[in-house]
């Protein structure tokens, strides 16, 4: 008897699966405010079987932002979202030529609209990234940072009507990016996290310090997204892959 899960199964692995996510430790890029990833060895192969302890953030390293994280109105942790919310088509909007130019270039409705002229309109249910290659300076804390003599930090990110875009006009599951953060970091000291509190508040989540961006479409991949499931979890470490309509 033909099993059609098994058969899907099957032609999924006759394609190019791409890893989009940083590998972390002690020493890797984490937001600033946070101290850094502490791993320490418990037992060794003498004791009879290996185990580390590891103390870290929830928001470290590639990591997903489920709307618990900034509303707390919002009661979804990362074990309440839905499984089929974590596997989803997926769309990569790149700028990664802009960010070259300008390392606080705020992604625009306008640049969204252009994409769609080239590649379709975003469908429905989908998951949108924004690829600026910011992931590339990874494992620098200060090349992610990017901060100038006056202490203030330069990287790219979302413009609050970009992502309403994204999920009002295109009805998105959920977004990611390759930064520290949603928002720019050159509107943080006058506007905060309005990009991030706008997406969680609304009932979405979003993945960051995605990785490899550059290795997958525009459209017609499927991203999957995995997440320990630690109790009552606003936030943590994830293992994220594309499935590209590219066979190997």
């Amino acid at each position: 008897m033909t099993n059609k899960l098994n058969d899907l199964l099957t032609e999924l692995k006759q394609f190019k699966w791409v890893d989009l996510t940083h590998e972390f430790g002690p020493d890797s890029p984490h937001f600033p405010a946070f101290s850094a990833a502490k791993f320490e060895t418990l037992f060794t192969h003498e004791d009879g079987f290996f185990v580390k302890q590891y103390t870290f953030p929830g928001q470290y390293g590639t990591h997903i932002d489920p709307p618990v994280h900034f509303e707390k109105n919002q009661d979804v942790y990362d074990s309440d979202i839905e499984l089929k919310d974590l596997f989803l088509p997926l769309v990569v909007i790149d700028q990664s030529h802009q960010v070259a130019q300008n390392a606080d270039y705020i992604l625009t409705v306008a640049d969204i609209q252009q994409w769609e002229s080239e590649h379709g309109t975003i469908p429905p249910d989908a998951f949108v990234a924004l690829r600026t290659d910011w992931s590339k300076r990874w494992p620098s804390q200060e090349a992610f940072e990017n901060q100038d003599d006056h202490g203030q930090n330069h990287y790219p990110g979302w413009s609050v009507d970009a992502l309403k875009y994204i999920y009002e006009e295109r009805q998105a599951v959920a977004n990611g990016h390759e930064t520290f953060d949603t928002d720019p970091a050159i509107l943080q000291p006058e506007t905060g996290f309005a990009g991030e509190y706008y997406v969680l508040s609304q009932g979405h989540y979003q993945i960051e310090l995605l990785s490899h961006l550059d290795k997958v479409p525009a459209t017609g991949a499927l991203i999957s997204i995995s997440v320990p499931k630690a109790e009552n979890a606003p936030g943590f470490p994830a293992r994220v892959f594309a499935i590209v309509p590219e066979e190997v």
